[in-house]
């Protein structure tokens, strides 16, 4: 099956991401935006002499919790300054591309995901990390999981990015919920089965929907769950020749049934409703299940949590396909023009390392740790206990994924919940909007989904050979 990736010119490419104006597949988060630093004063050196270095990213907890730890840890052993930028994902996205494509080395070290490395490495914009790897032995390459390791290549083998963190996707429901109301949640559960469950979870407590779907416009954020979806009901963004398949049968019947199983026992103002608002809706109490990410299993049973223990996890939901959970990693990668190459890898070997994870779960628990990346991580007794509900089927879930072969057909381009194109972000935003609007009662799926067609009809054009 092919697997052909375009680099695409750089204009092109940052029209595109800078129109995707919301979320990614990935643990949305809290609500801190605008700089922070991190070890000392951004304009100077730093105590230890040891230099600076300028890190954006995203404000998931992940990375909040990354920023707390660092000065007290990273710079007072290197002597190295970071300053921190953290703004909201949309914000985040524009951001770096605006830097990263003009080469102007505002930022040294960004969050970017196995979405953006591929074309951003082709234009020249990534540093080639492999010289580093191989001179810090103490950094593991062997322990990050195969699947997330690739997804950071290039097309020339090398890798230009490391993970922070790792992620697939799984059904989280709440295991006390379902044990009252005399609800089975299958093994392996169907999306039939799944709104079947939604239907009689549906108020079986007071103020309780039956489940959270993420319906927020956005590539990253409605998308990221839907286009699950349409995989595994035999649907596809494209035909191996990159001809568009938006209005399909088979992506209308899939968007249908999303659309209709939010609308009618999914959270208030779904519409509106992104990572951040269901995982809330879990937390409080407000759904029976939610769709999502892996990553969120570590809030729910983080120390604190009003869940904590009462959730139960299952593999995403399929129709036609044997497993259809996604595949991401928010990971870090280092601008070319940068003149603080050392100290940005230095950063990022402490970042993605053992032994972060182990500073993490000494000081905020286990559950807190950004697993999803390394082997040793699931093979640790301590996490196995701490994340004794969700670790085995968030590794399992990330080691199944297929970004080659998601669907039931031939795909042009690698992703499950993405298309690795350029211009895939800008053209599945648009279409998001008019999803959106179907769950808000403004439009119908069909109508959104024909005007989607020829949006992503021209964006194929532009990766035909």
């Amino acid at each position: 099956m092919a697997a052909r990736r375009r680099a695409g010119t750089a204009s092109l490419i940052v029209a595109g991401l800078t129109v995707a104006l919301a979320g990614c597949a990935g643990a949305g988060g809290g609500s801190s935006d605008g700089g922070a630093a991190a070890g000392g004063d951004a304009s100077g050196d730093s105590a230890g002499g040891g230099g600076e270095v300028s890190v954006i990213m995203v404000n998931n907890p992940q990375m909040e919790d990354l920023q707390t730890l660092t000065e007290e840890n990273f710079t007072a052993e290197t002597g190295i300054t970071v300053n921190f930028t953290v703004l909201p994902e949309n914000d985040v996205r524009d951001s770096i591309a605006t830097d990263f494509s003009a080469q102007a080395g505002q930022y040294d070290v960004a969050t970017i995901s196995n979405y953006e490395v591929p074309f951003f490495s082709s234009n020249g914009w990534l540093a080639n990390l492999d010289s580093y790897v191989e001179e810090d032995a103490e950094f593991d390459q062997g322990d990050i999981l195969e699947p997330i390791a690739d997804g950071l290549r290039g097309e020339d083998g090398s890798l230009y990015a490391q993970p922070f963190y790792g992620e697939s996707s799984f059904l989280m429901y709440r295991a006390d919920v379902f044990e009252e109301a005399g609800l089975v949640m299958p093994e392996n559960p169907t999306w039939d089965e799944v709104a079947a469950l939604a239907e009689q979870a549906d108020g079986v407590r007071p103020g309780m929907d039956g489940i959270c779907l993420r319906g927020q416009s956005g590539w990253g954020q409605v998308f990221a769950p839907l286009t699950t979806v349409v995989n595994t009901f035999g649907g596809t963004w494209f035909d191996e020749n990159f001809d568009a398949q938006v209005n399909s049968p088979e992506f209308v019947e899939a968007t249908q049934f999303y659309v209709d199983l939010v609308t009618a026992h999914g959270e208030p103002g779904a519409a509106n409703a992104g990572f951040t608002e269901c995982l809330n809706a879990m937390t409080q109490g407000g759904v029976a299940m939610w769709y999502d990410a892996t990553s969120a299993a570590g809030s729910l049973e983080a120390d604190g949590s009003p869940v904590q223990g009462l959730m139960g996890y299952a593999p995403a939901p399929v129709k036609e396909t044997d497993s259809s959970g996604w595949l991401y990693s928010w990971a870090w990668g280092v601008q070319e023009s940068s003149t603080n190459k050392d100290a940005a890898w230095e950063f990022i070997s402490w970042a993605s390392s053992q032994e972060y994870e182990e500073l993490v779960a000494e000081e905020l628990g286990w559950a807190r740790v950004p697993a999803g990346k390394r082997a040793s991580t699931y093979e640790n007794p301590e996490y196995q206990e701490a994340a004794a509900a969700f670790y085995e089927q968030t590794q399992q879930a990330i080691t199944s994924a297929d970004p080659l072969d998601p669907g039931v057909q031939p795909r042009p381009a690698p992703g499950i919940q993405f298309v690795a194109i350029p211009e895939f972000a800008g053209m599945a935003t648009e279409v998001s909007l008019g999803v959106s609007a179907a769950i808000a009662g403004q439009t119908t799926v069909q109508e959104a989904l024909d005007n989607g067609q020829q949006l992503a009809q021209e964006a194929g054009e532009a990766n035909k050979e």
